[in-house]
């Protein structure tokens, strides 16, 4: 009779068992979460989301995202493709190889291999690469943006051209995407060209003519070394005669760097006088 009893006993115990687990079950399946709900476990990503959630912060609910709860739901980690559509970016495979964490999706560190995503958004960066190819064109864009929207310093690979110049002065001369087309504004100071140019930095530094005081941009304008022809500025200023025996202006003016000077050797073979027969000898 005892024993009968304890049975009895444990089969209502475990009725009961069975009927909170059913009821908890019908409860979490139709219960509705609240984010003060979730943030009583999940206290880092609502702290990141508030951070640097970016719409994610302020489109969106975790609910949104997270459309179930375990058991009631075995898998509640969305697809990005559950609200991310319509564009090429959005057919990217593997998400998470740039979207680290998706409560700070904005917040995108990248490994030193990755251009394919990058191109799906920045396509003229990679066409002015290839429209100039350089050192440049064979690297990832990872490799120097290796956080979206970092851009580095070219002195972050490369050595200025001289110690007085910084990281600001190379943007000056240097598209970081096209690095070998080189421009320069109008204001360019001599100084910058004479980080590359010396002698003809320094020639031009102490010569006498009025070349002295004209930037390097005046003439070599608009692209790296173009070199100009002298009658752009000065026309033809010789008669017709002069200047169909002297067709290069150099034969007479030398270099537009250094006017009117040749070498002294040179110059003292031109000016040297006739040597005279010695008293007693003959002319020849």
């Amino acid at each position: 009779m005892k024993r009968l009893k304890m049975l009895t006993m444990r089969g209502v115990l475990l009725s009961f068992v069975l009927t909170c687990v059913l009821a908890m079950t019908a409860f979490a399946e139709t219960a509705t979460l609240t984010i003060a709900d979730c943030v009583k476990c999940h206290t880092k990503p609502p702290a990141d989301i508030a951070a640097n959630g970016g719409k994610h912060k302020t489109s969106v609910t975790c609910q949104d995202c997270h459309t179930g709860h375990r058991p009631a739901v075995k898998n509640n980690v969305p697809q990005c493709s559950m609200c991310h559509s319509g564009k090429s970016h959005y057919s990217l495979a593997n998400c998470m190889r740039c979207h680290n964490n998706p409560h700070t999706p904005k917040i995108i560190k990248l490994a030193n291999n990755i251009t394919d995503e990058c191109l799906t958004c920045h396509t003229q960066q990679i066409t002015k690469l290839k429209q100039v190819p350089s050192k440049h064109s064979k690297l990832a864009c990872s490799f120097c943006h290796n956080v979206h929207g970092k851009i580095p310093q070219c002195t972050q690979c490369h050595k200025p051209h001289s110690a007085d110049m910084t990281a600001v002065d190379c943007k000056r001369c240097h598209q970081a995407h096209m690095p070998t087309a080189v421009t320069y504004p109008s204001d360019t100071a001599n100084k910058m060209c004479a980080a590359c140019h010396k002698k003809a930095f320094d020639l031009l530094s102490h010569s006498d003519a009025k070349h002295k005081d004209v930037a390097c941009v005046t003439c070599h304008k608009d692209k790296h070394k173009t070199v100009p022809q002298c009658q752009g500025c000065h026309g033809v200023p010789h008669p017709a005669a002069m200047m169909s025996r002297f067709t290069k202006c150099g034969e007479c003016h030398n270099i537009a760097h250094n006017l009117n000077h040749w070498d002294a050797a040179k110059q003292g073979e031109k000016a040297a006088p006739a040597a005279q027969p010695k008293k007693g000898q003959k002319k020849k």
